[in-house]
């Protein structure tokens, strides 16, 4: 009789709460505890004179960062990145850096979020490279000896081309490799007619260079050529 009345008594909701209820007190006492730790995804922006270097590999636009705090902060810091403005890192001699100084990284994260202690940046791929920035201007012709014309037809006027000088901006070892005169190829074969279009200069598509343009347009007149009289009609001449 007693057996049943206490199966009759168990009331597995209020079990739930209980078990809840505790699980709750036991996460809230472990977030209080110091000590944890973290690796955290954190913006970077790098500070230099872009306007006399640029960059020859890509830059980290974030670094991973060692903190430590209690389980809070921890817990309030970890979505950061997302909402976060970017740490500075002042590149001072890009011609001579090769490396992130993670030092001085760590000290700037540390002074960005103040409640987190910031132990050490994560040393992944770090290396950093920039080189002079060089503009150059370069001349636009033509590869007229290369036009595919069907005989008798013949470019019969000047040829034009818009715009006939570019100014390509980039690293100086890859700028000062760049031809002084671009010779520029007409794709299309058997031409018999005027010619009018818009060409890619593909020979400058480069992800570190700077083109002021990155299509030409090419136009001539075409004209078909008479044959010489023969000695025939010369002579009848």
């Amino acid at each position: 009789m007693n057996t049943a009345q206490d199966l009759n008594s168990f009331q597995p909701t209020k079990a739930l709460l209980c078990l809840g209820a505790a699980a709750l007190f036991w996460l809230l006492s472990a977030l209080n505890k110091p000590g944890y730790t973290l690796n955290v995804e954190y913006p970077v922006r790098f500070v230099y004179n872009d306007s006399l270097f640029v960059p020859t590999s890509p830059l980290p636009r974030t670094v991973q960062v060692n903190v430590s705090s209690d389980g809070w902060g921890l817990l309030r810091h970890a979505w950061l990145p997302f909402r976060s403005e970017p740490v500075n890192y002042v590149v001072k001699q890009p011609l001579q850096a090769s490396v992130i100084n993670t030092s001085s990284l760590a000290a700037a994260v540390a002074e960005h979020v103040k409640r987190l202690h910031v132990n050490y940046v994560v040393a992944d791929t770090l290396d950093i490279h920039f080189d002079r920035r060089l503009t150059k201007t370069i001349y636009l012709a033509v590869d007229s000896l290369h036009i595919n014309m069907v005989p008798p037809f013949v470019v019969s006027s000047v040829i034009n081309l818009t715009p006939r000088t570019i100014q390509v901006e980039g690293p100086a070892k890859l700028v000062r490799g760049l031809p002084d005169t671009l010779r520029v190829k007409i794709p299309r074969k058997r031409i018999t007619d005027n010619y009018d279009e818009e060409l890619p200069l593909n020979q400058l598509r480069h992800p570190l260079l700077k083109a002021s343009a990155d299509r030409v347009a090419v136009s001539f007149e075409v004209g078909e050529l008479l044959s010489p009289p023969t000695n025939d009609a010369r002579a009848k001449q």
